[in-house]
């Protein structure tokens, strides 16, 4: 039987600037009705209700650099972000 496996990607109280992206792997059996699923290029993205105020307009990019790369965070709700760009408030 093939895993069908989905992104959730959130937010969290915390980090240097008072919000924390957080991001995780999960089992499509764990979505529910009231989590909003986008579908991209064969893979879902899936984002909370809570999250979903957050995050709504973000761009999530990906730099594979070996300096500074990872996944970038876009989010034009955020009012101020640390260096590192994985908090925001």
């Amino acid at each position: 039987m093939k895993e069908h496996i989905v992104l959730r990607v959130g937010v969290t109280k915390g980090g240097c600037s008072g919000m924390s992206y957080v991001m995780d792997f999960e089992d499509a059996s764990n979505v529910n009705e009231k989590d909003s699923e986008i579908k991209f290029d064969g893979f879902s993205v899936v984002v909370d209700p809570a999250s979903l105020l957050f995050v709504f307009g973000m761009t999530l990019d990906y730099d594979d650099a070996l300096i500074g790369g990872g996944f970038k965070f876009q989010n034009p709700n955020a009012d101020k972000t640390c260096g590192c760009g994985l908090s925001f408030g």
